[in-house]
């Protein structure tokens, strides 16, 4: 508990009306019609607001991607074996996967994080091996974590982002079964039927995701009494999930932008800002994913993406794909001229 009560007494208010009020006069000044940027405009004093400047600028990004198995995942949860996590753990590091391509095409830093995957890695760069144990318990009969792993994972979670350089953290994950975890803490911390929550996945068929619902029910059923925010990380989680939970919060700490990918990512913020309400302010919401449960996540964050494509592969990929719109959010403020500066007449 003592990390997350040092992450709420540590965290700033971002609302400072005397900087707030420079960056609208700074925007508002730009050589365009006013307003006519649209979400670029709030997104880039956003970026001021997180940054403390005037001016912000975007620098050395990470693409944290935590990876950990589900000891739930042998109720029929997932389309995939728990094997696949690991696999697409060693195809990250590879440079194949859909996020590895995005980073490398945009100058992100992939940082792949094995928070407890049930295999063992040969170490290598870009691997971050901090395996808290080899995948997590069956929540349908005990907690998935004990009280005593969970902080550990979000303990780590703090410690990585501490060592990492830069002013921005893109949140990825990878785990078989963790939509159902995810699900689950959205249920749990949102008041929400498990049935809204869950969705299809890794590519369920109606059947199984009415299966995956009742399986999910039953674990609610079996963890009631953990409704506090790290109970029900312990109780439903991953470790992933919890590693991302510390991320979020040092990264908030830290003044850090936090670019949030999909419904798992998102349920790390959701643990996050329950705990401290103020990380709100430092995140972007990257898109709105095709899981089920991620508008009704969305709405429980009151917070609205930048990006709709129907994705649902996680990774970070969608953070990936919506970082170039930070980037010109952030350039727009420090780089488009001003009437002054470019003797454009203002309109009457």
């Amino acid at each position: 508990m003592n990390a997350v009560n040092e992450a709420w007494f540590a965290m700033d208010d971002l609302h400072q009306p005397e900087l707030l009020a420079r960056l609208q006069h700074k925007i508002d000044n730009k050589t365009k019609p006013l307003g006519s940027l649209g979400r670029i405009e709030q997104l880039a004093i956003q970026l001021g607001l997180i940054l403390g400047t005037e001016s912000p600028r975007l620098s050395q990004a990470q693409m944290l991607v935590c990876a950990g198995d589900h000891g739930i995942v042998k109720h029929g949860v997932s389309a995939f074996p728990s094997d696949v996590t690991w696999q697409m753990v060693e195809n990250f590091l590879a440079g194949g996967a859909a996020v590895s391509v995005l980073a490398r095409q945009h100058g992100i830093a992939l940082n792949v994080i094995d928070c407890g995957v049930n295999h063992d890695f040969t170490p290598r760069p870009g691997l971050l091996i901090r395996k808290v144990a080899y995948g997590t318990a069956d929540s349908l009969q005990v907690p998935a974590m004990s009280s005593e792993q969970c902080q550990q994972a979000i303990d780590q979670g703090r410690d990585i982002v501490k060592n990492l350089p830069g002013n921005a953290v893109l949140l990825g994950e990878m785990g078989i079964g963790n939509t159902s975890a995810a699900a689950l803490l959205l249920a749990r911390l949102g008041d929400l039927d498990i049935a809204d929550c869950t969705g299809a996945g890794t590519g369920l068929d109606h059947f199984a995701i009415a299966r995956k619902v009742e399986t999910l029910r039953l674990v609610l059923k079996r963890h009631a009494s953990a409704t506090a925010p790290l109970d029900a990380l312990a109780c439903l989680g991953g470790f992933e999930i919890a590693t991302l939970v510390g991320i979020v919060l040092q990264a908030a700490i830290d003044n850090r932008v936090i670019m949030v990918d999909g419904f798992i990512a998102s349920s790390a913020v959701l643990v996050a800002t329950r705990l401290a309400p103020r990380v709100q302010q430092r995140c972007v919401y990257a898109h709105r994913s095709a899981e089920s449960g991620h508008r009704l996540m969305l709405e429980t964050l009151q917070a609205t993406a930048l990006l709709d494509l129907g994705l649902r592969l996680g990774e970070g990929s969608g953070a990936a794909l919506a970082w170039p719109l930070l980037q010109s959010a952030s350039d727009i403020l420090c780089d488009m001229a001003s009437f002054e500066s470019a003797g454009v007449a203002r309109s009457d």
